[in-house]
């Protein structure tokens, strides 16, 4: 069983930095796709940021295009998420999920393309 498991989350002002990370323990594939979500009080969970093993492309949400970047360690089998000029609107839960498939384009940001999730970790950007 494939577990990814997030840290990193916290209470941070406007125009802080943060970094997320997501281990993965289990069986996972030396190809695939993980990705970071996140879920907003109120709202769906929406996509954030993927990348792709072992090619390393990655995608990103129009809204932190510029501010937050994806990036793994295959050797500890971890992504991070490092989120720059956080803003109030980035206040979520934020979710690692991960597949062994290689996803095309058009299923990156789909939820249900990802077979493991974490439980998430919370993040507050507040003044």
């Amino acid at each position: 069983q494939v577990q990814p498991v997030e840290s990193g989350g916290g209470l941070v002002q406007p125009g802080d930095s943060l970094r997320l990370s997501c281990s993965a323990s289990g069986r996972t594939s030396s190809s695939g796709t993980r990705a970071w979500f996140r879920q907003a009080p109120g709202e769906e969970r929406t996509f954030v940021a993927s990348i792709r093993w072992p090619s390393g492309g990655t995608n990103y949400r129009e809204s932190v295009k510029g501010r937050f970047i994806i990036s793994r360690d295959s050797a500890l089998n971890t992504v991070y998420l490092q989120m720059n000029t956080l803003r109030p609107e980035d206040t979520a839960v934020y979710y690692c999920a991960l597949t062994n498939s290689r996803l095309i384009l058009s299923r990156l940001q789909d939820e249900e393309a990802y077979d493991y999730w974490g439980r998430g970790t919370q993040v507050t950007v507040s003044s």
